[in-house]
């Protein structure tokens, strides 16, 4: 996967990648390590899953252009791909407008589901 387009970062255990919040201007694949998404309500953290080697995270934002909703931080020492907007419009923007509206609605369902969940366990 060695291309100059490509961008890596190396993180350590415990690194955090983003937060929750932060404008999303990259979505990650992990190339090795393992990385934990969560949120974090009244203090408490809630982990919603981890990713692992060829896993992505950090799409949703792409695809819907909201705040991140969750946190991401390595678990392992950790070698991810940057997915910058520019690569991931470009190939959205190639796919077929079904493929497209159906991204979007999965975004909305996955940020509504998981406000949900999040509030039931309060």
């Amino acid at each position: 996967m060695d291309s100059p387009i490509l961008q890596r970062q190396k993180h350590g255990p415990g690194d955090q990648i983003f937060k929750e919040g932060d404008e999303g201007r990259l979505a990650y694949v992990v190339e090795e390590g393992e990385v934990e998404i969560f949120m974090t309500k009244d203090g408490h953290e809630q982990v919603l899953g981890t990713v692992g080697k060829d896993g992505i995270f950090g799409e949703m934002a792409l695809i819907d252009n909201q705040p991140r909703m969750a946190a991401a931080r390595a678990l392992t020492s950790t070698t991810i791909i940057c997915v910058t907007r520019q690569m991931f419009d470009e190939k959205v923007n190639h796919a077929d407008p079904f493929i497209r509206g159906l991204l979007k609605i999965l975004a909305d369902n996955n940020r509504d589901m998981t406000s949900k969940w999040l509030s039931a366990l309060e």
